[in-house]
C-alpha cells in the first residue's frame, strides 16, 4: 500500500501519518520544512512543494504514484479564507481538483477532509445525507471541493470533521487545546462562544479513523466526530479543569456579535452513527477524549525526558 497524505505538517495529517501502519510506504507533502514526527512507525518520504504550483503537483504525484491520496491539506482559517478569497479558492478548490482528477486518471482513493462548517447551524446532529448551506466562504469552498471529490470517482470518501482537539503530533499545528492550556497556564482569561454547538473529537481517534478509511471500502459522505454535543464555552471549561486550572478564565461571548468576523454556524453537531456503525475505531465522549489527549501528551513528555 502507497499512501500519500497532504498537509504533512499540520494538525490532522500529521496524528494520521503517526499512526499509518509500518508496512506501509508513506509520503507525505507539505509548504515547509518537514517537522518531525512524534511517532515510531518508521520512515516517511516527505516532499516540500507549494501545492499552488499545479505542473510541480502533478509531476510529484506521478513520480509517487499512490494508492491511496489523504488530502488534508486546506486554508482553514475561516476569517482569513473570507478576506483572501481568490487564495481560499485555489486552495480549497483548485488543488482538491487537481488531486481528484489525477486520482479518476489513475485508480487511486481520495479521502478528502471536509468540515461541519459546511452546515448552517439550524438543527442539530446533522447527518450524511442532510443538504449543505454554507454561511462563510471557507464553507463554501468545502462545498464545492465536496462536489468536485464526489463527482471525481465512486470510489472516493468525503470525511467531514467536527471540532478537532488535542496536541499536535507534529509542529505546531493548529491546536485550539494547545493554546488554551498555554493561555490558562499564565493566567490569562480565555473567551469562548456559547452560542456555538459542536461535537469535538480527539485528533488520536480521528487519525485513526481517516487511515482505517484509507483501506475501506466504504465510499461517499462520512461524519468523524466525537459522541458529546456541547457548546464550546462548556467544552472550555471542562478543558480548564482537565488541566488543573480553575474554571472561571474561562469566560462566555457570543461569536456572533464580535466585529468583523465571518460568520459562524450556531450548532454544526454530526450524528457519528454511521461511523459508528462502519468502523472498528472506538468514537469517545469529550471526556474520554480529554482523556486520551492528556496521557499522550504526558507519555510523549516522559518518553522525550528520558531520551539520552
Amino acid at each position: 500500500m502507497k499512501l500519500l497524505v497532504t498537509g504533512y505538517n499540520g494538525f490532522v495529517a500529521g496524528s494520521a501519518l503517526a499512526q499509518a501502519p509500518g508496512d506501509w510506504e508513506v509520503h507525505g507533502i507539505g509548504r515547509s520544512p518537514a517537522a518531525v514526527i512524534a511517532s515510531d512507525r518508521g520512515g516517511v518520504v516527505y516532499h516540500q512543494a507549494d501545492l499552488l504550483e499545479k505542473k510541480s503537483l502533478d509531476g510529484l504525484l506521478r513520480q509517487i504514484k499512490p494508492d491511496v491520496l489523504l488530502h488534508a491539506a486546506a486554508i482553514a482559517n475561516i476569517d482569513f479564507c473570507e478576506a483572501n478569497r481568490v487564495m481560499a479558492e485555489g486552495m480549497n478548490v483548485g488543488v482538491t481538483a487537481q488531486i481528484a482528477a489525477f486520482a479518476a486518471e489513475t485508480g487511486a482513493k481520495l479521502v478528502f477532509c471536509s468540515t461541519d462548517s459546511v452546515f448552517d447551524g439550524q438543527k442539530s446532529y446533522y447527518r450524511e445525507e442532510d443538504p449543505p448551506h454554507p454561511l462563510n466562504f471557507y464553507a463554501e469552498t468545502k462545498c464545492k471541493a465536496e462536489e468536485i471529490v464526489l463527482a471525481a470517482s465512486d470510489i472516493n470518501i468525503v470525511a467531514r470533521l467536527s471540532l478537532v482537539m488535542g496536541w499536535p503530533v507534529m509542529g505546531k499545528g493548529n491546536s485550539f487545546l494547545a493554546d488554551l492550556v498555554e493561555k490558562l497556564g499564565k493566567g490569562e482569561q480565555a473567551a469562548f462562544p456559547e452560542n456555538e454547538i459542536r461535537t469535538p473529537i480527539d485528533v488520536i481517534t480521528l487519525g485513526a479513523a481517516l487511515n482505517e478509511l484509507t483501506t475501506s471500502s466504504y465510499a461517499g459522505i462520512l461524519h468523524l466526530s466525537g459522541n458529546t454535543r456541547i457548546n464550546r464555552y462548556q467544552m472550555a471549561r471542562q478543558i480548564a479543569v482537565r488541566a488543573g486550572y480553575a474554571e472561571d478564565l474561562i469566560r462566555t461571548v457570543d461569536s456572533n456579535a464580535l466585529p468583523g468576523r465571518a460568520p459562524r454556524p450556531n450548532d454544526a453537531s454530526l450524528d457519528n452513527t454511521r461511523a459508528r456503525n462502519l468502523l472498528q475505531t472506538p468514537f469517545l465522549s469529550l471526556e474520554e477524549g480529554l482523556e486520551k489527549s492528556f496521557m499522550e501528551k504526558e507519555k510523549r513528555e516522559i518518553k522525550t525526558h528520558i531520551q539520552p
